[in-house]
């Protein structure tokens, strides 16, 4: 059993085959999905989705690029939605300093009001970080009191010392088609000194389709050859990879619960 712990099934390019999509991935294994919201309009519908759906669970949460956009109204309906029981997490939320995102005070902000309300909640966060590794861990380290639930580090791509001070706040973090590519020798290494229990699987799709796919739209359907990889990056079995990787998701997002 695989469980893709971030994806996007709400995503216009499943638009017209998702349930055929769902499908195939079930056939491979893959029994649970986890899709996320990265604004308030695409949490909605990600908790729309996944209540339509019996095996599909959803994240909620303001993407750093849209937090200019977080007001007090938003957050009070994302409290709202997390009443609903298909919601799993709070995420993606996070920060990115890339050029024309939002001020890097406004994004640290939003991020730290919902790392609260993940608390509040009694949620995991899914963290979401690009080009910005320093910081977010600094604001998480600040939070550290906040991180009780858990959480996990989204399409992980730090470095050795980074996954380190991931797994001190007791975050897992979450390996996907990234590590695959055959230029992600720093990723690999990082990856092969973080112990399999604190990892999970995900895709990230439509994005970010894993080696030999990528450049193609991302499934669900492709965690299996993301899986295989990992237990290369390890010197693990495939099928242990699977295993632990699938009770680690189930524990952090209670998906049986």
């Amino acid at each position: 059993m695989f469980i893709d712990t971030h994806c996007h099934l709400t995503d216009k390019q499943f638009q017209k085959d998702i349930e055929k999509v769902l499908a195939f991935s079930e056939q491979l294994g893959v029994k649970f999905f986890v899709t996320s919201g990265f604004d308030l309009d695409s949490s909605i519908k990600a908790v729309e989705f996944a209540s339509l759906h019996k095996n599909v669970f959803a994240t909620i949460g303001i993407y750093p690029e849209h937090a200019c956009l977080a007001d007090e109204k938003t957050f009070a309906k994302l409290e709202e939605l997390a009443k609903n029981k298909k919601v799993v997490g709070i995420g993606e939320i996070g920060l990115q300093f890339t050029d024309k995102a939002p001020a890097k005070e406004v994004q640290i902000k939003v991020f730290e009001r919902q790392i609260d309300l993940a608390f509040d909640l009694q949620k995991p966060i899914v963290i979401h970080c690009r080009e910005a590794m320093g910081i977010c861990l600094e604001t998480l380290e600040k939070k550290r009191d906040k991180l009780v639930y858990g959480g996990t580090m989204h399409c992980f791509s730090g470095s050795r010392e980074s996954a380190l001070r991931v797994l001190k706040l007791g975050l897992n973090i979450s390996v996907g088609g990234v590590s695959t590519f055959k230029n992600a020798t720093n990723l690999k290494e990082a990856l092969s000194n973080v112990p399999l229990e604190r990892i999970v699987l995900e895709t990230d799709c439509p994005y970010l389709a894993p080696h030999p796919y990528r450049g193609q739209r991302n499934s669900p359907a492709f965690l299996p050859t993301i899986a295989e990889n990992l237990a290369k990056i390890l010197g693990k079995d495939a099928s242990e990879v699977e295993k632990v990787t699938s009770q680690n998701a189930l524990k952090l997002f209670g998906l049986e619960g």
